[in-house]
């Protein structure tokens, strides 16, 4: 390899040379420091060492000034001269920011975030209750009673039911991430805070809930009193009502798109008279396309601050927007929608024999039904 006196001059006009991949053209001032240009016109600094009788090569950015360049070369040598490896250590601290939970998390929803429905939900559970106290650590490193005594602060402070959720969520990473590394997952059977038949909800509004409900929904001065009613008349699912865009509104149809929809086909719901009102008073804000939104360009959010103003206003407690899906289904039985159609209009997939051969979208069917829980609602509600 050739030797040189670098100087910015040089390294201006420095090529590889002629026929070779790269050139390394070495420092006559410094031993084991050069500069590398490769036959593309690609610079670097570069400083050769030997460490536990390994030779090693470590680039240094060649944005650098040369003066800049030589000292951090120097303070490389020196490390090596007190018997350390700079390089190694490098490739370390490198790996270890790539393994830690928030890396892996971070890789996991890259590479399966599409495929989630709740994708945005589990993103803001990790980084609201999971990375402040786990996301720097070593994924390896953590240990069950890590993960116990992340639960227990989650149950104190926001319930066993979050808890569960974000074991959950957890579970799942940790599954994913085993089956493509060495890693075990820390999480065991039993480490839940609840039992599923106690998770499990019956809960539904009375008509004096739902009357106080709609009338204090109408008195918000924001977004998430249309929304709460659109809920009630479409049996929507929060987190689906929430991404509504006006894109997807087909003349008197909303059509939720299979990408978002929890049975992963694409869910056609007839809007009402009562619900196209609604949606129709509904402003659109700085020309975007979500229909409930603060700003125009975000999904509503902020779910359990507004939820908790609406519980002062109406005065009705101990309930939760999944439940207004729950009256939905009520209403219609009270009615007399038939099952099978009610049951399609909540976007239920229709098991047995029926289920695989009849492919009648009920589309009629379902507009008489949603005609009929708005006429219910109307009817509690004044």
């Amino acid at each position: 390899m050739p030797t040189t006196n670098l100087s910015p001059a040089f390294i201006d006009r420095a090529e590889a040379e002629s026929g070779a991949e790269r050139t390394i053209y070495w420092d006559d001032d410094l031993p084991g420091f050069g500069l590398m240009v490769t036959a593309n016109g690609a610079k670097s600094f570069v400083v050769q060492y030997r460490a536990n009788r390994r030779s090693r090569r470590q680039a240094i950015s060649v944005k650098l000034k040369l003066r800049d360049a030589r000292n951090e070369a120097k303070a490389i040598m020196g490390k090596v001269a007190k018997g350390g490896d700079p390089l190694a250590d490098k490739r370390k601290a490198v790996a270890a920011a790539d393994n830690t939970l928030q890396a892996v998390c971070d890789n996991y929803f890259a590479r399966e975030g599409q495929k989630l429905r709740t994708a945005s939900d589990r993103q803001k559970t990790f980084a609201r209750l999971v990375y402040p106290k786990l996301g720097g650590r070593q994924i390896e490193a953590i240990e069950r009673r890590d993960i116990v005594r992340l639960l227990d602060k989650i149950e104190d402070e926001s319930g066993p039911v979050m808890a569960d959720r974000t074991l959950a969520y957890l579970r799942k990473v940790f599954n994913w991430h085993a089956a493509r590394t060495e890693f075990r997952s820390p999480i065991v059977k039993g480490m839940a805070r609840t039992k599923p038949k106690e998770r499990a909800r019956d809960r539904i509004l009375t008509d004096d809930e739902l009357r106080k409900v709609w009338k204090a929904a109408g008195k918000m001065q924001n977004a998430f009193g249309p929304f709460v009613r659109l809920i009630l008349l479409t049996a929507a699912r929060r987190d689906e009502a929430a991404d509504m865009r006006r894109s997807e509104i087909d003349g008197d149809v909303w059509v939720i798109p299979a990408a978002r929809y929890k049975n992963k086909r694409d869910h056609a719901i007839p809007l009402s008279r009562a619900a196209r009102a609604i949606l129709k008073a509904v402003p659109t804000i700085n020309g975007g396309d979500f229909v409930f939104s603060h700003d125009g360009q975000r999904a509503l959010g902020g779910f359990s601050k507004f939820k908790k103003q609406l519980d002062r206003l109406s005065g009705v407690n101990g309930w939760t927007l999944h439940d207004l899906r729950r009256t939905a289904r009520s209403l219609m039985s009270r009615g007399w929608v038939p099952s099978d159609h009610a049951e399609r209009c909540l976007g239920h997939v229709i098991n047995g024999v029926r289920g695989v051969y009849d492919r009648h979208e009920y589309q009629a069917e379902k507009a008489a039904a949603f005609e009929k829980l708005a006429g219910q609602v109307a009817a509690i509600t004044g």
